[in-house]
């Protein structure tokens, strides 16, 4: 059955062709990036396709806590089982990410991750979805994930910095501050790092959808494995790197030191005797 579909596709890429392009494979891996001439009205101004992305998203979260807050978790019981052992598990899971990290403060930390988990990896699937937009040029696109805009993974990478700089001020003062913002490049390197990744799925794609005996088929394959893939990994790497960072400079700076003193006695040890 697998090779009659195969090959019923295959035909059907043959005798159809491509359809007519309005573009160039450049030019569409350029609007794919930069988002040139792909814009959507919104109250009078020209946005990024990617805002439009992360105003649904955002919302679409918001709605769905309501719903479980009002409906789902007045119905706990004292064994989960269905939609609750899933939201403990993941709630959980974020939670240890946490206290493992950053032993010390991590009640608000655990909250954050849990959250930037959760929005990175529905924002990265809801390009599955291909909810469509109408550009100002009067074409029709698929809404694309939110964090494959560069200035939203900025966004989200300058808010992580903050976050861990919040941690090294309760933690440590001004002495805090000093040892966070020694990692300058720290935001820089999460965004292009959420940007690059979100990305070349993209890329991959819409490179996969141009070409006429690609264009049936393999896309949705490709497609779907990218974006999970992605989401799994991105979401996993930001909250952990969040939490590491924000544990080393959130942790007071007494037990540093007697760490460290811990660590030279040992090393001395072996060479006294």
């Amino acid at each position: 059955m697998f090779g009659c579909a195969a090959l019923f596709f295959l035909t059907a890429a043959i005798l159809t062709g491509g359809g007519e392009k309005h573009e160039t494979i450049q030019e569409t891996m350029r609007d794919a990036v930069l988002h040139t001439s792909a814009k959507i009205g919104l109250f009078g101004l020209e946005v990024n396709p990617g805002l439009i992305s992360a105003f649904t998203v955002t919302g679409v979260l918001i709605l769905l806590a309501l719903l479980v807050r009002i409906f789902v978790i007045p119905k706990f019981q004292y064994r989960p089982r269905g939609l609750q052992l899933l939201l403990e598990q993941a709630v959980g899971l974020f939670d240890g990410l946490a206290r493992s990290n950053s032993p010390h403060r991590n009640h608000f930390l655990g909250a954050y991750v849990f959250t930037a988990g959760t929005y990175i990896f529905v924002g990265t699937i809801f390009e599955l979805f291909g909810f469509q937009a109408v550009t100002t040029m009067g074409h029709s696109i698929a809404l694309p994930a939110p964090l494959s805009d560069i200035n939203g993974a900025i966004a989200l990478g300058v808010l992580s910095y903050c976050v861990i700089l919040s941690g090294g001020i309760a933690g440590n003062g001004l002495r805090g501050v000093g040892s966070t913002l020694k990692d300058f490049s720290l935001p820089i390197s999460m965004s292009f790092r959420l940007f690059g990744a979100l990305l070349s799925g993209a890329l991959v794609t819409e490179l996969v959808y141009y070409y006429i005996h690609l264009s049936f088929v393999l896309p949705v394959v490709v497609g779907v494995l990218f974006t999970l893939l992605h989401a799994l990994i991105q979401a996993y790497v930001l909250t952990m790197l969040t939490a590491l960072f924000y544990g080393e400079v959130s942790e007071p700076a007494h037990k540093k030191e007697k760490k460290k003193k811990k660590k030279s006695a040992g090393n001395r040890a072996p060479a006294n005797q």
